[in-house]
């Protein structure tokens, strides 16, 4: 069966993506707004772009809102709020913090603090100003390197790529220069409302050629 792309509407080529690419780790992106209000939102089309630099990039869609009486897609906040202050914090989401990190994901008014919304605390970023999680046992600060847009329609992706200041590591979680994935649960997001946790694993080693 092939699905063409210019047959088929946005909705079912998106199952299509969630339903294939995956499982998909979560970045959950700590901003500030022009006034100094902090926000917080998980986004799953999340990875590495580079080790040397150190670059994550993460690609927020634009809201199916009406932006101003147009027909273009509305930035979410924590777009918005990088291409003003061009900083953020990429926390990483353990599973014991996964109903927090659900509850932040909701469609609150601009301004308000997710942070205080959901329990959460904040904790002092040391290269730049929107706060880390505290309770994320891996914080990521990032300045903005590159937003690539994909449109202006709703649901376009913007490319958004971070290069990395400086990680913070709670000292549960590094160990002998490596993260314990034992320590950090982390988990993935599925299709729908599904998520995953890290359990199985194998080892494979890479053939010499």
């Amino acid at each position: 069966m092939i699905v063409d792309f210019d047959k088929a509407s946005p909705e079912a080529f998106y199952k299509i993506l969630i339903g294939s690419v995956l499982p998909r780790p979560i970045a959950w992106v700590s901003t500030i707004n022009r006034e100094g209000v902090p926000n917080l939102a998980p986004f799953s089309f999340f990875t590495v772009a580079s080790s040397n630099p150190p670059v994550l990039c993460f690609a927020p869609a634009l809201k199916f809102d009406v932006f101003e009486g147009t027909s273009k897609g509305k930035p979410k906040d924590t777009l918005k709020n990088i291409q003003d202050t061009g900083e953020f914090v990429v926390n990483i989401v353990s599973q014991e913090l996964a109903e927090k990190m659900n509850q932040s994901s909701g469609s609150y008014p601009p301004g308000v603090n997710e942070f205080e919304k959901v329990g959460l605390t904040t904790a002092p970023s040391s290269r730049i100003a929107p706060p880390r999680v505290a309770e994320s046992l891996i914080n990521f600060e990032c300045k903005l390197h590159q937003v690539i847009s994909f449109g202006e329609h709703p649901g376009a992706g913007n490319l958004v790529l971070g290069r990395i200041q400086c990680a913070h590591l709670h000292e549960s979680v590094y160990k002998n220069g490596r993260v314990d994935l034992d320590v950090l649960h982390p988990i993935g997001r599925l299709a729908g409302m599904e998520y995953c946790e890290v359990k199985d694993r194998f080892v494979m080693v890479r053939p010499e050629v």
